[in-house]
């Protein structure tokens, strides 16, 4: 069953050596932009790429501003502050993610509650969030929601969209809208992901992409906060340790973080970005491919919903149980095909073992089934 994937997988990359889950492709002008950085002496986090990347970004997922941090989890983190999450608050989210979804939240010295996912998204279930809501809070007279057992605020929705598959936008911003609490949304694995034609990441208060070695697009290291132009201004001055302008005292007038993104990093995305497109269509095409070549194996690929564009950044297969989920993984990483299972469920983690959780059905059948394969930009793609 399984020796289609791994002659799928061999002939698209071309080779019998190793193949990873996840390479960066640098074809572009990578080297021409980095050099440049090196002569202008300009590496750090001032330069003319840093702004000319943000700018881009904001252009092309269409938020009204991106800042640009030195990567995703700080730009969560930020996110979150823009958002008014605070110590001691509740912020909504899904267990089936990456562990820096929540790392986030526990630095603003908040708690995480864990609700259930959709089967066919793979990102956190409205329908989920909204019984959970009903049974376990109020609102205040002045709007803001509380969790009924304690009075803490639940002041934050963070939905994330796995492997570039757009979560249930429509749902999350009604129940949030209703309930009167932020949405943030988590599109660091969604670069190039579109939800009814429109960037994900753009539909609620603030959002976040990532930039790491292994994602679609990479700065090496790296992530953008999405926001309208107050929010942005704010983002930006709290990730440049809060610094007021001046001719040359250090005035900061509050607590702020050495998050900004280099501008060597910068020069890398703006090449990446010019052949994002291009790297996008790559990966639909691959996924495609799987989806023929695996038809009757037993393993399902995931595929996007419709109204949505996904951007395919890791192709995800569903296995018909765990068993078969770990003959694959053994079978293909014997072979030198690298696959990986989705992540443990955050509430498996020592950190976020005792948080608060709504019913996980779907969380816990998508974990024992959910497998990624080989998804780098085939060679003819690049």
């Amino acid at each position: 069953m399984f020796e289609a994937l791994i002659e799928f997988a061999r002939a698209q990359y071309r080779t019998d050596d190793f193949i990873p889950l996840h390479a960066p492709v640098f074809r572009g002008r990578e080297k021409d932009y980095v050099l440049e950085t090196i002569e202008s002496t300009f590496v750090s986090s001032v330069g003319a790429f840093v702004d000319r990347f943000e700018a881009e970004v904001a252009a092309y997922t269409g938020s009204p501003r991106a800042v640009a941090t030195m990567n995703g989890t700080a730009a969560l983190h930020v996110a979150l502050m823009l958002a008014g999450v605070q110590r001691g608050d509740l912020v909504l989210t899904q267990p089936l993610t990456f562990v820096a979804t929540c790392n986030a939240i526990a630095y603003c010295g908040a708690e995480p509650v864990f609700l259930d996912v959709d089967r066919h998204t793979l990102g956190l279930s409205p329908v989920a969030v909204s019984a959970w809501l009903e049974t376990n809070a109020r609102r205040d007279d002045d709007g803001t929601c509380r969790l009924r057992e304690t009075g803490q605020a639940i002041r934050a929705c963070l939905p994330m969209h796995t492997f570039g598959f757009p979560a249930d936008l429509d749902g999350l911003v009604a129940v949030c809208a209703q309930w009167g609490i932020a949405l943030v949304e988590d599109a660091a694995e969604s670069l190039g992901s579109l939800y009814k034609g429109r960037h994900t990441g753009t539909f609620g208060l603030v959002g976040t992409l990532s930039f790491n070695g292994n994602k679609i697009l990479t700065t090496g290291g790296g992530g953008m906060v999405l926001a309208g132009e107050a929010l942005g201004a704010r983002a930006k001055h709290l990730t440049t340790t809060a610094k007021r302008p001046h001719p040359y005292e250090y005035v900061h007038d509050e607590v702020g973080y050495n998050y900004r993104l280099p501008n060597l990093n910068a020069a890398l995305g703006c090449a990446q970005l010019e052949q994002l497109e291009a790297f996008i269509a790559a990966k639909r095409r691959l996924a495609a491919g799987y989806a023929e070549a695996l038809a009757g194996s037993g393993l399902q690929v995931v595929r996007e919903q419709e109204g949505t564009r996904a951007n395919h950044w890791l192709v995800a297969v569903l296995c018909e149980d765990r068993a078969q989920r770990d003959a694959l993984l053994a079978f293909t990483n014997e072979r030198g095909v690298m696959t990986r299972p989705i992540w443990q469920l955050m509430t498996n983690l020592p950190a976020f073992q005792g948080c608060r959780r709504g019913d996980l059905d779907a969380a816990h059948w998508l974990e024992s089934r959910v497998v990624n394969l080989p998804s780098s930009v085939t060679p003819e793609a690049a």
